[in-house]
């Protein structure tokens, strides 16, 4: 995600504009007139079941982040970038594990669906595997597939379906969107707090 103070601001002020839009549906009672997906409540159990798998997660790639020694190159963030990773955290729910499903054409075009949508969520993260070829903005795009990289995508594949399953099980009759934002949410505060005690949040702006 782009770490430029302008963008941060235009990124949250949409995701507190469909959020808002989002909690009106939530609390309405007629189900007819919701507009945006899956703006149904969900059980506490559920909720913290999503959080929790969300956080093992964000947990393993931590580790194979050590282990790859690839935690040393990460890269510095500022304060305010915190409010584009809660805003990401909703916005992406809204479009991946809302808009972007297929239902209702069947079991193997529903799972192909999660699957190949799980694979645009990870390379939609382009920074992990595209990188400038010098350090101005001007150079050349490269592509950037190390160990590290593809630890991170494998990664974001992992929570991609992990989010898909929290929305499309049994424990989840709604399919409410709601489990999958605390979670998302949930995990990308936790990966603002591993890079604040690893020393590369600096900075308010």
């Amino acid at each position: 995600m782009n770490s430029d103070p302008l963008s941060i601001v235009l990124v949250s002020a949409i995701a507190l504009y469909l959020g808002k839009r989002w909690l009106g549906d939530f609390r309405c009672r007629n189900r007819e007139t919701i507009a945006l997906p899956g703006a149904f409540p969900a059980s506490l159990p559920l909720i913290l079941a999503a959080i929790g798998g969300a956080l093992v997660i964000l947990f393993l790639e931590t580790a194979g982040e050590y282990f790859l020694k690839t935690y040393t190159s990460q890269s510095d963030i500022s304060w305010l970038f915190l409010a584009a990773m809660i805003a990401a955290g909703f916005l992406e729910e809204l479009v991946f594990r809302g808009y972007l499903v297929i239902e209702n054409k069947g079991r193997t075009v529903f799972l192909t669906g999660v699957v190949g949508v799980s694979i645009l969520f990870a390379l939609g993260h382009v920074q992990y595997w595209l990188q400038w070829g010098d350090s101005s903005p001007t150079g050349n795009l490269a592509l950037n597939i190390t160990a590290g990289s593809v630890w991170t995508l494998t990664i974001l594949f992992t929570n991609s379906l992990w989010f898909y399953g929290v929305r499309f099980n049994r424990f989840n009759p709604n399919r409410s969107l709601l489990p999958c934002i605390a979670a998302h949410i949930s995990s990308n505060i936790g990966v603002f707090l591993i890079k604040l005690a690893q020393g590369h949040v600096i900075g308010f702006i």
